[in-house]
C-alpha cells in the first residue's frame, strides 16, 4: 500500500503493528514510526543550508614580504624607517602635551569642549597630519567636500586600516564610537578622551543602548563635533562592504557617507591577518602610501519612521556601488569566530571554513556572536580535521554518546551532504535551526519533569543511566560524560537551570531526552 507521503507500507508476515515496516522511496528500510529527522516533533524542517560566499573579507593579500622588489625597497627605506620612527614619536609626543593642555581643569566632559580647548587641539591635528607623513602619507587624494555638521551631524566610513581614524581626527575631529578598551592605550587613550569618545562594550547590551541614546544627544546638538562611525564594527581588506550595525541610522539623521580606498600593487595596506607592528613596519619601509578619500552625497530616510535597516540598506549600497565591491552578510562576529578557531586549532586550519556570515545567522536564528562562539568551543571538542570537518565518532565522544540509530540520525541531519562528516557551518545553523522552534522550550520543559526524581527535584547520574539506558550503548565512560555536560554547576546533581543551560548550549541533546520519554511511557 502506498501512502501519501511516498512511502510504502506492507505487514510482515508475522503481523501485528509493531511488525510494520517503511520503505522509503529511496531504498532505506527503517521501523514504522520512526522518523529520519530526529526533530522532526518540534516542526524542525531538514536543514537546508544557504550555499555560502567562498570569500575571506578579513585577509590581507600580502601579509609577508615576497619578491625581489619588495625586498630590495624594505632593505633601501630602513634608513628612512628610523627618520620616520624618530619623527612619529616626536609627533606623538608634541599632540599628547598639547591635548593634556587642551584637557587640564576641564571636568564637565559631558558638556561640549570649549572653543578655547578645541583651538588648543588644533596642534594635535597637526600633529595627526604629520603622523600619516611619517607612515608615508605625503599627499592624500580627496574627492568631494564634506557637508556642513548642520546639514550631516553624522558621517559613516568604510574601515581598512587604523590610518582612517588618523585621518578623520585631522579633517574633522568628530566624536567617535571606540571600544572601552582603547581609553587605557598610551598616549591615544588620552587623545581620544578629547575627542569626547562614545565608549561602547558591544557584548553588553546596556553599554550598547546608552551608546545609541549618546550618538543620539551629541548628534542632535550643533555645538558637539558632528559623530563619525564606522557601521562595519571592524577593519576589513577593503575589497568587500561587509553588513553594517544599525546605531549610525536609528535616529534617522541624515548622514555622509566617505568611502577610503588605499591602491596599492606590492602592499596590502588593510588591518586584516596581519600584526599591527608588522603593519606598521611595512608602511614605514614604503616609499609612499596611496590613499584616496571621496565624500559622497548626504543621505537622508526617505521618510519620517524609515527602518533603520533599509536606512543602513540605502547607505551601503551607495558606498558599495562608488567602491565597485561586493556587500555580504559577515560581520565582526566572523572575525572573532575566526581569530578564535586559529587559536583552538594552533593555526593549522583554513580560517574560511568557521566564517558563517554572522550577521545573517543573527537576524535569521536569532543566536549571539557569543552563543556562536561557544558552539565553536563544542565543536573544536569534536577534534576536527585541517579541512574544518567532524566525523561520526568524534561528534558522539564530544557528548558522552555511543553509535546507535538515534544517534546516526542526529548526526545525518546536521550532514547535509551526506559526506560522513560535518562543518562548523553545518553544526551552528543546525542547532540554531532546533532551539529556534516554538516547541523546543516546551519540550525542554517536559523532558526535565519528565526525568527528574520526584523527591529531590534533580536528575543524578544514577537516574540518567536509568533513561538513556534503552537509547544508548551502556558505557560508563560515555554517561560520565554526558552527565558532566548536563551538570553544569558541577555539584553532582542536575536542576532545572543546569538541564535548561545545558539544551540552549546543546539543543540536539532534546532528540535524546523525548526519545527516552517515548520508551519509558
Amino acid at each position: 500500500m502506498e501512502e501519501p507521503n511516498g512511502n510504502l507500507r506492507t505487514p510482515l508476515l508475522l503481523g501485528g503493528r509493531d511488525s510494520d515496516v517503511i520503505l522509503d522511496i529511496d531504498g532505506e528500510r527503517r521501523p514504522a514510526g520512526e522518523r529520519v529527522n530526529p526533530f522532526e516533533f518540534l516542526g524542525a524542517p531538514p536543514l537546508v543550508l544557504p550555499r555560502p560566499i567562498p570569500v575571506d573579507p578579513f585577509r590581507n593579500h600580502t601579509p609577508c614580504i615576497a619578491g625581489v622588489y619588495e625586498w630590495f625597497k624594505v632593505v633601501l627605506c630602513v634608513p628612512i624607517a628610523l627618520a620616520r620612527l624618530v619623527l612619529f614619536g616626536l609627533a606623538l609626543a608634541l599632540g599628547f602635551l598639547a591635548t593634556k593642555l587642551a584637557l587640564e581643569g576641564w571636568k564637565d566632559k559631558q558638556s561640549p569642549m570649549p572653543r578655547w580647548r578645541s583651538r588648543i587641539m588644533w596642534v594635535t591635528r597637526i600633529c595627526a597630519r604629520g603622523i600619516l607623513f611619517t607612515f608615508g602619507y605625503h599627499w592624500i587624494k580627496r574627492i568631494g567636500r564634506p557637508a556642513s555638521r548642520e546639514v550631516a551631524p553624522i558621517v559613516v566610513a568604510n574601515h581598512v586600516s587604523y590610518i582612517e581614524p588618523i585621518f578623520f581626527f585631522y579633517e574633522l575631529f568628530p566624536t567617535i564610537v571606540a571600544s572601552e578598551s582603547h581609553d587605557a592605550l598610551p598616549f591615544v587613550g588620552t587623545i581620544i578622551r578629547a575627542m569626547q569618545v562614545i565608549y561602547v562594550d558591544r557584548f553588553s547590551a546596556p553599554s550598547r543602548k546608552h551608546a545609541v541614546s549618546e550618538i543620539k544627544r551629541k548628534a542632535s546638538c550643533n555645538d558637539f563635533p558632528r559623530v563619525l562611525l564606522f557601521p562595519e564594527g571592524t577593519t576589513t581588506n577593503g575589497r568587500f562592504l561587509i553588513s553594517f550595525q544599525l546605531g549610525a541610522f536609528i535616529h534617522g539623521f541624515p548622514v555622509q557617507p566617505v568611502v577610503v580606498r588605499f591602491p596599492h600593487v606590492h602592499f596590502d595596506q588593510s588591518w586584516g591577518n596581519i600584526s599591527l607592528m608588522k603593519l606598521m613596519f611595512r608602511m614605514f619601509t614604503q616609499f609612499h602610501n596611496f590613499m584616496e578619500v571621496e565624500y559622497l552625497p548626504i543621505i537622508a530616510p526617505l521618510e519620517k519612521q524609515q527602518n533603520a535597516v533599509h536606512f543602513a540598506e540605502r547607505t551601503s549600497y551607495a558606498m558599495a556601488s562608488t567602491l565597485n565591491v561586493v556587500q555580504t552578510s559577515h560581520s565582526y562576529g566572523d572575525l572573532m569566530l575566526m581569530t578564535k578557531a586559529l587559536e583552538l586549532a594552533k593555526d593549522k586550519c583554513s580560517t574560511s571554513n568557521y566564517m558563517v556570515e554572522m550577521a545573517w545567522v543573527e537576524s535569521s536564528f536569532s543566536i549571539s556572536a557569543s552563543e556562536a562562539m561557544d558552539l565553536l568551543d563544542q565543536f573544536f571538542t569534536m577534534h576536527p580535521d585541517s579541512n574544518g570537518r567532524v566525523e561520526i565518532h568524534g561528534f558522539l565522544s564530544a557528548f558522552g554518546l555511543g553509535l546507535c540509530p538515534l544517534c546516526e540520525k542526529i548526526f545525518g541531519y546536521f550532514d547535509v551532504e551526506k559526506l560522513g562528516a560535518i562543518t562548523f557551518h553545518q553544526f551552528l545553523i543546525g542547532s540554531a535551526q532546533i532551539r529556534k522552534q516554538p516547541l523546543f522550550w516546551r519540550a525542554c520543559e517536559t523532558a526535565f519533569n519528565k526525568c527528574r526524581d520526584m523527591n529531590t527535584d534533580q536528575i543524578s547520574e544514577r537516574r540518567l543511566g536509568d533513561i538513556t539506558q534503552s537509547i544508548l550503548p551502556s558505557t560508563s565512560g560515555n554517561l560520565e560524560h554526558l552527565f558532566h555536560i548536563l551538570d553544569i554547576d558541577n555539584d553532582g546533581l542536575v536542576g532545572r537551570d543546569d538541564f535548561m543551560t545545558c539544551l540552549r548550549k546543546n539543543p540536539l541533546l532534546i532528540a535524546l531526552f523525548a526519545a527516552c520519554m517515548k520508551y519509558e511511557s
